[in-house]
């Protein structure tokens, strides 16, 4: 398994950013994969999930009405878009592979996102 965020940088408030997480070594389609994030000097936060037979979406209230998740089943790549960002979504961002609703198999290496005034 291998899962690789890209598309981090640097953002200002009320801006957009959208990160791409391109999987390989299972079976993307059917795989529930999730969004989380660690703020500085802060533990993991869960941001999203997709559940990839039905494409059920879920969400953290923090990111919710402002972030979308979502999937490419054809190139294998997960999203994370991110809209009207704000300070406290500055974070290291994984994208991470479950095998059920609340654990987590398999992390990338994360990519920042970093709020610029």
């Amino acid at each position: 398994v291998q899962l690789v965020e890209s598309g981090g940088g640097l953002v200002h408030p009320g801006g957009s950013l959208t990160l791409s997480c391109e999987a390989s070594g299972f079976t993307f389609s059917s795989s529930i994969m999730k969004w989380v994030r660690q703020a500085p000097g802060k533990g993991l936060e869960w941001v999203s999930s997709v559940f990839g037979l039905l494409g059920e979406t879920y969400y953290a209230d923090s990111v919710k009405g402002r972030f979308t998740i979502s999937t490419d089943k054809t190139k294998g790549t997960l999203y994370l878009q991110m809209d009207n960002v704000r300070s406290e979504d500055t974070a290291v961002y994984f994208c991470t592979k479950g095998s059920g609703k609340y654990d987590i198999e398999f992390w990338g290496p994360g990519t920042q996102v970093t709020l610029s005034s």
